[in-house]
């Protein structure tokens, strides 16, 4: 099984004509962590969508490695990738619950009603399990949408900004949740304006300066 997760090679963004950023390059070993950080409208979230397949660079490459059944050029599906974006992707008519067994659904994944409970409970959520997510505060809706990367099989998490919204001990239940993902060997790509605190191998990637190791 190859080392690394994920490879950018010269990544540059333009849009109306103007260049939010260029020569992104780095390289995201398993059992480590990237957190990209940058002012509003320097390109954070255009970077993660290009590196997940949802738009496409202006210039360069993201190469995925070899054990995915996807090709370099292709988007990873989500038994390799797990892509939460700033819309979060809940249906607000559905309860937290039931958003949780629907995402696992459409992923053709396995997930029952217990697992999905327990998955919300972690995230201090079980009183709110069986609410419509439309009535949910802004925090608690990012909590649902951080559970279900409890019951994905991803190994390569990319997160919009996973922090916002939530409360003190929402935000040390997320934090220990990314944690525990990198140290099983897991990837973790981020946006975020807060130091999310990650320990172990990991780098910050500033838009418009090199990458840096952390």
């Amino acid at each position: 099984m190859a080392s690394w997760v994920l490879t950018a090679m010269d990544l540059a963004c333009q849009k109306a004509q103007r260049t939010l950023f260029e020569g992104v390059s780095f390289s995201l070993a398993a059992g480590s962590w990237l957190h990209i950080e940058g002012g509003n409208g320097c390109g954070k979230t255009s970077l993660l969508r290009i590196l997940c397949g949802l738009a496409p660079a202006a210039h360069g490459q993201v190469l995925w490695p070899s054990y995915s059944s996807q090709t370099s050029h292709s988007r990873p599906d989500r038994s390799v990738l797990h892509y939460i974006g700033h819309a979060l992707g809940l249906k607000p008519d559905l309860t937290a619950c039931e958003n949780l067994c629907a995402d696992a659904q459409v992923s053709g994944l396995s997930l029952s009603r217990e697992q999905a409970m327990q998955a919300l409970a972690a995230q201090g959520l079980q009183s709110r399990a069986h609410l419509p997510v439309r009535v949910l505060s802004q925090g608690q809706r990012q909590g649902v949408a951080l559970a279900r990367l409890r019951t994905s099989p991803a190994r390569l998490w990319i997160l919009d900004e996973p922090l916002v919204g939530l409360d003190a001990q929402a935000t040390a239940t997320a934090r220990a949740l990314l944690q525990s993902h990198v140290d099983v060997g897991g990837a973790v790509v981020m946006t975020s304006h807060h130091d999310v605190g990650l320990q172990g191998p990991g780098a910050r990637l500033h838009l418009g300066r090199e990458v840096g190791r952390a």
